[in-house]
């Protein structure tokens, strides 16, 4: 058996391992998730259509893991961390925001990579992808002048 199925499904925060086996395996993961999200948007909103884009009230409770899953449906890479805890992949990461009931997204990689000089960029794109599938991201620049993303859930369908 493989981990997957062992301990379900979880997306991808860009703090764990690379993810292992085959990328069309994981894809096809991602997309069920993806989809069973949406039919709970679906459920919990009353069926109406015009509220699909918005975060359900689970995604709420689960703020990380459900930005997490839409950052990696929408197709956006995630970053990784060997044993030993270094980076090893330049991506997105996800984790708790300060304000209580937000997400900080940043763009990581390995030492040397320029995830640096591309995380405007790529965070840009990030926020774009999360608009879409009902999230609101703003752009921060943080200590070190870094720049980050504060993701909370929109209050109107995109």
């Amino acid at each position: 058996m493989d981990s997957e199925h062992d301990t379900g499904f979880e997306p991808a925060t860009g703090d764990g391992p690379l993810v292992p086996g085959p990328a069309e395996k994981r894809a096809a993961s991602v997309r069920t998730a993806w989809e069973g999200l949406l039919q709970i948007r679906r459920l919990t909103n009353n069926g109406r259509a015009d509220r699909e884009g918005l975060p359900a009230p689970w995604e709420l409770h689960r703020a990380v893991r459900a930005v997490a899953l839409a950052l990696e449906a929408a197709g956006v890479p995630a970053s990784a961390v060997d044993a030993s805890g270094q980076r090893v992949a330049s991506g997105y990461r996800v984790q708790e925001g300060g304000p209580p009931g937000t997400v900080r997204v940043e763009w990581l990689g390995p030492p040397g990579s320029g995830a640096a000089h591309e995380e405007e960029a790529e965070l840009t794109q990030c926020a774009a992808a999360l608009g879409q599938l009902g999230w609101t991201a703003l752009l921060y620049r943080g200590p070190r002048r870094r720049r980050f993303l504060e993701v909370e859930p929109s209050t109107t369908p995109p």
